[in-house]
């Protein structure tokens, strides 16, 4: 069976081999398909990823949820390894923290325990709903309390990923924390 480490190469390379034109009409597809879903109709309260160049844009989960009233958060990581929620407007500004990634620079600090939906980054996903990211654990520690549950309590944390990032079987770490579902541009 493959390691961890082999299948998010493999996931990786597949996402970045995606063609451009094709990246946007599924990213289309997958925020659709989210936006319109239950779980985004009854979320007050919405945290999600800024995109990098080769991961499903999630900007229309943005303007989805703003002309929706709903309140939207942005992830934002330390360097020590733990990560927060800011509240982010259409004009809250934002830069690239280490990584390269955006977070807004200013807004109200939000715990994650009272956030509805949190759209997390991976980098590959099975049908078990265990996820891979870019191995930095930020996700993973950020709801460790999530581990323990009986039933799926709040947040519920979801994925937006392409099909070809989809693979058989993810061994989860006993720290992994897996996901309540994972919307791709299949049917």
């Amino acid at each position: 069976m493959p390691t961890n480490q082999h299948i998010r190469e493999q996931a990786l390379a597949a996402r970045r081999a995606l063609d451009g034109e094709y990246r946007v009409v599924a990213s289309s597809v997958i925020t659709s398909k989210f936006t319109s879903s239950h779980v985004f109709m009854s979320a007050r309260s919405i945290a999600c990823y800024m995109p990098m160049k080769d991961e499903v844009d999630s900007r229309a989960v943005f303007e989805r949820g703003w002309r929706s009233n709903k309140r939207m958060f942005v992830p934002v990581t330390l360097e020590d390894g733990s990560m927060y929620f800011r509240e982010v407007l259409r004009e809250t500004a934002l830069e690239k923290n280490l990584f390269g990634v955006w977070e807004p620079i200013s807004g109200a600090i939000f715990s994650p325990r009272f956030l509805d939906v949190v759209i997390t980054p991976l980098v590959a996903f099975d049908g078990y709903h265990n996820r891979i990211g870019m191995g930095g654990g930020y996700f993973d520690r950020c709801f460790s309390y999530l581990r323990n549950r009986r039933h799926w309590f709040q947040p519920k944390l979801i994925g937006l990923a392409f099909h070809c990032q989809k693979v058989e079987k993810i061994s989860p770490n006993p720290w992994d924390i897996p996901l309540y579902c994972v919307y791709d541009e299949t049917e």
